[in-house]
């Protein structure tokens, strides 16, 4: 028997793999793992009465939001324990009593976006050439008394002075860019998140004159 025989015999047969099997990435493995398929994904309607003074505006709810049918429907999305802490309601309470305690604190909630196409929950994932935004001329028409609009983080501000901003004859409202509540903005710590809301929330009544909506949005650190 030659030296090449003996060898291979004493491999194991169940150790002799084939060749495009041994190429094939392990199970759990980065490689091994699918990426979710991009969809097109709907908005909620607002919520808040005709009387609100601010607007709270994120990009578009994510996959667990979307399945809950809750603005910030993910468990570890800090916007309710932040708001309801900063408007003393139970942040556990169930929905509608949440939303019903927002509205009676003259904060009004909607999304950038009514649609685009998107695969998972992330910003990033959104095809940005299937952005469809929301109706704000006819939102501000109905809501005159906003003077102060809250962006839920950078993308929510990028996108609205993208797609939103160009189509309005004018808007006197107070633009403010807040660190989003998402738990994918991880590295803010929940207390500098609740710092600058805060201070982004303060009461209705000590706010200054509103900025023109041209003007460079507040960034609250």
């Amino acid at each position: 028997m030659t030296q090449r025989k003996r060898l291979r015999n004493a491999v194991p047969p169940m150790a002799r793999r084939r060749p495009d099997t041994d190429n094939r990435p392990p199970r759990g493995s980065a490689r091994a793992s699918v990426r979710p398929l991009a969809a097109r994904v709907r908005s909620f309607p607002p919520i808040g009465r005709t009387t609100a003074h601010t607007l709270i505006l994120g990009t578009m709810p994510g996959v667990a939001s979307l399945a809950a049918g809750q603005y910030y429907g993910h468990p570890r999305n800090a916007f309710w324990p932040i708001v309801g802490e900063l408007f003393g309601f139970d942040p556990t309470g169930d929905y509608a009593t949440r939303v019903r305690s927002l509205a009676d604190s003259q904060i009004a909630v909607w999304d950038v976006l009514a649609s685009c196409e998107r695969a998972g929950s992330l910003d990033s994932r959104i095809d940005p050439d299937s952005v469809v935004p929301n109706d704000f001329a006819r939102f501000f028409a109905a809501h005159r008394r906003i003077e102060r609009i809250c962006f839920n983080g950078g993308n929510a501000e990028t996108l609205f002075r993208k797609h939103v901003l160009p189509s309005l004859e004018s808007v006197a409202a107070e633009l403010v860019r807040l660190p989003s509540t998402s738990p994918a903005n991880a590295s803010v710590s929940r207390e500098r998140k609740l710092h600058a809301w805060r201070i982004a929330l303060a009461p209705h009544d000590s706010l200054g004159p509103p900025a023109l909506h041209n003007a460079a949005s507040v960034a609250v650190p």
